[in-house]
C-alpha cells in the first residue's frame, strides 16, 4: 500500500524542500520506490533534483485539468512529478472548480494505477491556500520540519489548526507523521532548548533524529543532487538516512 506523506511548514527558510528531496531519496536509496510531487510554486524540489522549472509537462497543467500527473524517472531511481512559477496561479484559476480540494487527489490515484509507489513524498507550498489543502486531502500523514527556534514554535498552533480543520472536512484520516528539528547546532544552547520543549510538548511525535546544520546539504541543490548523491559521507547523509529508517520503522511495522 502506497504511504503518502505531505512535508509541510508555512514558515520558509526552515529546510522543508531540503527535507521533502533528501527523504525521498533516502527512501529510494532504501530499496523502495518513490514518487516526490512538488507542490510549491517556488519548484525548490524540481530544480533541487536536477530538473528545470521550465519542463514541457508540471503539477501546474495536471492541476487544471490539461492532462494527467507528469511522472518523469530520474537516473537515480527516484519519480517526480515537477512544478513550476504558475503553479501560484492555479489558487485563483481553480477557486470556482467543483471538488477544487480533491484534485491532487484524483491525480495521484490514477497515477497509482499506472505504477506502484512505496512512498509518495508531497513538497507543500508554505502557504495555506488551497494547494496545500489539496496537498493535505491527498495525504496520509504530514512531517513537520521545525527550525530550533521560538519563533519557529510559536507559529506551529496555526500550522496544527489548519490540519485539524482538513481532518474534521475532506481528509478525516490524516495523521501528523511527525516533528522534524532541522537546521540543528548542538553548540547553540538556544537550540538544545527548542529541540527538549518541542519534545515535552508532542513527546513521541517528535523524530529521534536531527538534521544538523551543514554546509554541504545547502550546497547540493545548486548540483541538482539530493544530498545522499552529492555527498554520501556527509552529516546531512546520515542524517536523512536515519530519518528515513525512522519513516520506514513507523510505517511498516
Amino acid at each position: 500500500m502506497t504511504q503518502i506523506i505531505a512535508v509541510l511548514n508555512h514558515k520558509g527558510g526552515v529546510g522543508k524542500s531540503t527535507t521533502a528531496v533528501s527523504l525521498a531519496a533516502a527512501l529510494q536509496l532504501s530499496k523502495k520506490n518513490v514518487l516526490a510531487i512538488d507542490m510549491d510554486g517556488q519548484a525548490n524540489l524540481t530544480e533541487a533534483l536536477g530538473l528545470s522549472i521550465e519542463e514541457e509537462q508540471t503539477v501546474y497543467g495536471a492541476m487544471c485539468g490539461q492532462y494527467t500527473l507528469p511522472l518523469v524517472k530520474l537516473h537515480n531511481g527516484i519519480t517526480v512529478s515537477p512544478s513550476c512559477l504558475d503553479l501560484s496561479a492555479a489558487e485563483l484559476e481553480l477557486i470556482s472548480e467543483p471538488g477544487r480540494e480533491l484534485i491532487l487527489k484524483g491525480l495521484i490515484t490514477k497515477a497509482i494505477a499506472k505504477e506502484h509507489f512505496d512512498y509518495i513524498i508531497i513538497d507543500c507550498s508554505p502557504s495555506l491556500g488551497l494547494i496545500t489543502i489539496n496537498a493535505l486531502s491527498a495525504s496520509d500523514s504530514v512531517m513537520i520540519p521545525v527550525q530550533p527556534e521560538f519563533f519557529a514554535l510559536e507559529g506551529l498552533g496555526k500550522l496544527l489548526q489548519t490540519i485539524r480543520l482538513v481532518q474534521s472536512g475532506v481528509n478525516p484520516s490524516l495523521t501528523i507523521e511527525g516533528f522534524v528539528v532541522t537546521m540543528f547546532d548542538g553548540r547553540t544552547k538556544v537550540h538544545a532548548q527548542v529541540v527538549n520543549e518541542l519534545k515535552e510538548h508532542f513527546q513521541d511525535m517528535v523524530f529521534n533524529t536531527v538534521i544538523q546544520r551543514s554546509i554541504r546539504l545547502s550546497e547540493a541543490p545548486s548540483h541538482g543532487k539530493p544530498i545522499i548523491l552529492y555527498d554520501v559521507v556527509s552529516n546531512g547523509t546520515t542524517n536523512y538516512m536515519n530519518l528515513a529508517k525512522e519513516v520506514l520503522e513507523k510505517n511498516e511495522r
